[in-house]
């Protein structure tokens, strides 16, 4: 099983990136997909959840309507479109695929790509 995050960098407030999470060696659409961030000195924080079947999305308070998460069950790939970043939006973002129906109870994570926000 392997989650390889990438598309992480430094860019300037009010920028935008794209994250994408690379996945291999499970039944990628049984999966809910996860996006969480941590900061130094924070706990890890829920940004973005899609659902296996329904899409159904759930954004944290700080990031509403600013970021998308998104999957391409053709690829095994997960997104996180993130616009108009802001300096409290450095973290390290990790990707997490969680289990449905048969598989419920797998859990897999990435390594966690880092994303700086800063002028």
């Amino acid at each position: 099983v392997q989650l390889v995050e990438s598309g992480g960098g430094l860019v300037q407030p009010g920028g935008s990136l794209r994250l994408s999470c690379a996945t291999s060696g499970f039944a990628f659409r049984w999966f809910d997909l996860y996006w969480y961030r941590q900061a130094p000195g924070k706990e890890r924080e829920l940004v973005a959840r899609l659902t296996a079947f329904d899409d159904t999305t759930f954004y944290g308070d700080s990031v509403k309507g600013r970021f998308t998460i998104s999957r391409d069950n053709g690829e095994n790939t997960a997104y996180l479109e993130m616009k108009y970043l802001k300096p409290e939006d450095t973290a390290v973002y990790l990707c997490s695929a969680q289990g449905v129906r048969y598989y419920r109870g797998r859990d897999y994570w990435g390594q966690g790509t880092q994303v700086t926000v800063s002028s």
